[in-house]
């Protein structure tokens, strides 16, 4: 008997009946009609269930959406088409945008000098080592260009055609030594010519020389295109003086002339193939 009672059975067998009587007690105790054994079971994984429930609540809170990555991919180019599309709508409403701006300086001009003739051209070739501002434009001979047109962006003289293909020209502008235009200024209205050097072209900049030494010309002073000669129409603005220099060779003062658009941006151009007082013939 004694052996018995030391026995692993009993012992397992006495754990059981211990729990099943202190369920008896508890559902006893509390009035509840479970039996001991679902009693014990709920005293001992009560707590361990409500956690779950708990835990379980608070996962279902979370919108959690589980898809095939096929959908996701489908998905993500949707929203890749949709950025692509809304890209190019900004694009265009720049390019519109642009092109407005532009056509309100065109007819600005047209209101002011009726005479004028226009052919619209777009750059489409510029050589970035060429400091004296060159470029080529999309307009030819069949467009009516000839050499020497005027080509401006603006009110703004831009420079003058060089050399023409059927299909496309190219630009000297007022940054050119090549390029001579006949000016004034428009405070004193002296006169004289615009041209440049390499050296001035280097800096940006071109100049008005042979002004008397004694010239009333000073920074600050806007000089336009004058007519003389037929090439350049009268009153289109080459730029704004930032110094007035002594001469080199004599005792002649020159205005140092910045031209009043930024040659190096330009994009978009009127070329003027007519108007009144142009020359007969443009060589």
């Amino acid at each position: 008997m004694i052996r018995f009672l030391k026995s692993t059975a009993f012992k397992i067998f006495a754990v059981i009946a211990a729990a099943l009587l202190a369920g008896s007690v508890f559902a006893v105790l509390s009035r509840s009609g479970s039996s001991p054994l679902t009693s014990a079971v709920s005293f001992v994984f009560g707590p361990l269930s409500r956690l779950s429930s708990s835990v379980a609540a608070e996962f279902s809170k979370i919108p959690v959406s589980f898809k095939s990555s096929s959908t996701l991919a489908k998905q993500v180019t949707e929203l890749e088409e949709q950025v692509d599309s809304l890209r190019q709508q900004l694009v265009d409403y720049e390019q519109l945008r642009y092109k407005n701006e532009f056509y309100q300086q065109f007819l600005g001009i047209k209101e002011e000098h009726s005479d004028y003739v226009f052919a619209e051209a777009a750059v489409i070739g510029r050589d970035a080592a060429n400091n004296l501002g060159s470029f080529t434009l999309n307009k030819g001979s069949l467009n009516d260009i000839s050499v020497n047109d005027p080509v401006i962006c603006g009110e703004y003289l831009v420079g003058v055609v060089a050399s023409v293909t059927p299909t496309q020209c190219t630009v000297n502008t007022v940054l050119n030594p090549k390029v001579n235009v006949s000016a004034y200024e428009v405070r004193t209205r002296d006169l004289g010519f615009v041209t440049s050097t390499v050296a001035l072209a280097n800096e940006g900049h071109c100049h008005m020389p042979g002004l008397s030494s004694s010239t009333a010309v000073t920074a600050g002073g806007i000089v336009c295109t004058s007519g003389v000669g037929g090439i350049f129409p009268r009153d289109l603005i080459i730029g704004s003086i930032v110094d007035v220099v002594d001469g080199t060779v004599d005792i002649s003062a020159s205005a140092i002339i910045e031209p009043g658009i930024d040659l190096s941006e330009i994009t978009d151009v009127f070329i003027i193939t007519s108007f009144d007082g142009q020359a007969e013939s443009n060589g």
